[in-house]
């Protein structure tokens, strides 16, 4: 079976711009990091439940590949999808840490939603993909269109490709489990403090290098702020940048 890579990424600026209901709004720029990924594929197996094969810390119900196939089928009623999987499993070699900022969860979605879209002639647009993994995860879009960079916005179904030299990052993750839901939280009661249009509008132009040369990584990042404030076990890190709602730091490799 052909093994599919389900990258990382990293926000090089992530800064809220509204509210929307429940949900904060935001404008980032994701990258994918192309040193770290899963592999997802499919293998055979004799038990008819859905099953997934990996190192996972959630049962399968709550396993974003299993939302996807769910929303998946919901979407296409393919018969051929259903059957397909009672003899067979899907496989993950997880890489990317958990709970850790990096798209991890949402990136083996995506991968899983293009694996069956392919594998099944499914015949769906990455535009349909993207609004059925949309109701996976915020992230999820992202991943289905495989932008190398891209400024994501609103609650993450706006994702416009950004042309720039490709970069390699350095990624260290501390054995710290974030709750990305305590931490926009956190930020919302004691550090909200929303980005003008216009300076939205000013970084979303600016190259990657760029924003990471002139930005301080609590500048770069509204949630390093709140997620320090959420876990003071959290330790900074000089020189480098923070993804997401962490627990993850980053910065672009010496050439």
């Amino acid at each position: 079976m052909i093994r599919y890579p389900a990258y990382a990424k990293v926000n090089v600026f992530l800064k809220i711009t509204g509210t929307r209901g429940e949900y904060h709004t935001l404008t980032s720029r994701f990258v994918l990091v192309k040193e770290l990924c899963d592999l997802l594929w499919f293998e055979s197996k004799t038990t008819p439940e859905f099953e997934i094969r990996g190192d996972f810390d959630c049962d399968v119900g709550s396993n974003t590949i299993y939302k996807a196939y769910k929303h998946l089928q919901s979407a296409t009623r393919s018969n051929t999808l259903s059957a397909f999987f009672e003899t067979h499993a899907v496989c993950v070699d997880k890489q990317i840490p958990s709970f850790a900022g990096l798209g991890g969860g949402s990136s083996d979605a995506a991968t899983f939603l293009r694996m069956c879209n392919d594998t099944f002639e499914l015949g769906l647009s990455k535009d349909e993909l993207a609004e059925i993994g949309a109701n996976v995860g915020a992230d999820v879009p992202f991943f289905v269109y495989g932008y190398e960079s891209a400024n994501v916005k609103g609650i993450g179904e706006i994702v416009e490709p950004y042309d720039e030299p490709a970069m390699a990052f350095e990624v260290t993750t501390p054995d710290l489990r974030i709750s990305t839901p305590a931490v926009y939280r956190y930020y919302r009661e004691h550090l909200y403090d929303p980005i003008s249009q216009e300076e939205a509008t000013r970084l979303e132009a600016m190259p990657s290098r760029d924003i990471l040369a002139s930005l301080v990584p609590k500048e770069a990042n509204d949630l390093y702020p709140a997620a320090l404030g959420c876990y003071p076990e959290l330790a900074e890190k000089e020189g480098w940048f923070f993804s997401g709602s962490g627990s993850s730091f980053f910065k672009i490799k010496d050439e």
